[in-house]
């Protein structure tokens, strides 16, 4: 099995490390435009069945050469290349998945879907946490269940050593930590989608000491194309960022005195965007190198099952893995993105085309798989 792995970032270099733990994986090839500075729990692998790439993803004529040489490729890239690498694997016949967060860009992937088909193939987008895993869980419930009423997602990144202001560290992209705060959240409510504020209607959370009680607010991209598919179908539907409390007022406050907005001011005879400054100013001081991380979801799904009232919960608190130096974000990302890819080529997934997770990965298949790798969802049913 031989498999491409688009992009040497953190969640790249996660994935092509957990495709190495799998004996069926002879070769993976991590591309990117600079592969000269791995991570360094890769470097055992390199030169043995690790084949480090120095690609541009934004050229065909070089990527497709390695698609079609591969089983599957994972795409840790930024999300907007991955319509046009989605394209691209379907010409070279290979599986492809990727870590997505952009529901335009999903509806894009969609309209490929007749042509994935021919091929033969399946494009999964959208396979990190949320979306992705959170997606995959709402699923398996929603299909336990005769009807279902309500379906509620939490999800959070956090430092397990928070520093005051914020008690925030960067996980993966502070701009993109910033766009979720600023844009409309769809939910689902009275069985019609709709959109809510971003960082609005916070509820306390609560997780097994020592880690307590969180708390959760809107968010904007982790229920992604689940909302459209249950429109009508299920009252509510709602995806929630967790924080430690506090966070989402501070955060508020910086959002409406305007330092988080797009539209460039005048400073001293220079046009500056707002949100460009507040990320040069946060950035370095969110950003913790040596920082250990941790990630908290749960998944809930409310509805009946033989006529009496039925409920299905996951929970996970994943920690830092200190043995190999791999954030907790890392792990339930990038090992969640090689799971899809092995999955896809064995044949596992449900269908071929182009799907999201939630409709495509069987959800107790995934679940064992990532148990298998200590990412442990503990389920509750009441």
């Amino acid at each position: 099995m031989r498999m491409l792995v688009l992009g040497a970032g953190l969640q790249g270099s996660a994935c092509a490390f957990d495709l190495l733990q799998d004996p069926e994986v002879t070769e993976v090839r991590l591309a990117d435009l600079h592969v000269d500075n791995l991570a360094p729990f890769l470097a055992p692998y390199v030169g043995t069945r690790l084949r480090p790439v120095q690609l541009d993803v934004r050229d065909r004529a070089a990527v497709l050469p390695h698609m079609e040489a591969c089983d599957a490729v994972m795409s840790a890239a930024p999300y907007y290349f991955n319509r046009d690498l989605a394209e691209w694997a379907i010409a070279g016949k290979a599986h492809f998945s990727d870590l997505g967060g952009n529901t335009e860009i999903v509806s894009e992937q969609k309209q490929l879907d007749a042509a994935a088909l021919a091929a033969g193939i399946s494009v999964i987008p959208d396979c990190g946490v949320a979306p992705g895993m959170v997606n995959i869980l709402a699923q398996h419930g929603i299909e336990q269940m005769d009807a279902t009423d309500a379906v509620r997602i939490y999800v959070g990144g956090l430092p397990q050593a928070p520093e005051p202001p914020l008690n925030y560290q960067i996980v993966y992209s502070l701009e993109g930590v910033l766009d979720y705060y600023t844009t409309l959240s769809w939910i689902i409510r009275d069985g019609k989608r709709q959109q809510v504020k971003a960082l609005s209607e916070i509820v306390p959370v609560d997780f097994p000491a020592p880690l307590g009680t969180l708390e959760a607010f809107h968010t904007a991209g982790g229920l992604s194309t689940l909302g459209f598919r249950y429109e009508g179908k299920i009252p509510t539907m709602e995806y929630k960022t967790l924080r430690y409390p506090g966070h989402a007022k501070l955060m508020e406050a910086i959002r409406d005195l305007g330092l988080l907005d797009l539209e460039p001011v005048e400073v001293k005879g220079v046009r500056v965007r707002p949100r460009d400054v507040a990320v040069a100013v946060m950035n370095p001081r969110l950003n913790k190198p040596k920082g250990k991380d941790l990630v908290a979801l749960r998944v809930t799904v409310s509805g009946t099952k033989g006529g009496a009232p039925c409920t299905i919960e996951w929970n996970l608190v994943d920690r830092y893995d200190e043995t190999h130096g791999i954030s907790a974000m890392m792990r339930c990302t990038g090992y969640s993105l090689a799971i899809t890819g092995l999955m896809q080529v064995r044949g596992q997934v449900t269908r071929q085309g182009v799907c999201t997770p939630d409709e495509a990965m069987p959800g107790a298949a995934y679940i064992a798989a990532l148990a298998a790798r200590g990412v442990m969802l503990a389920e509750r049913r009441a």
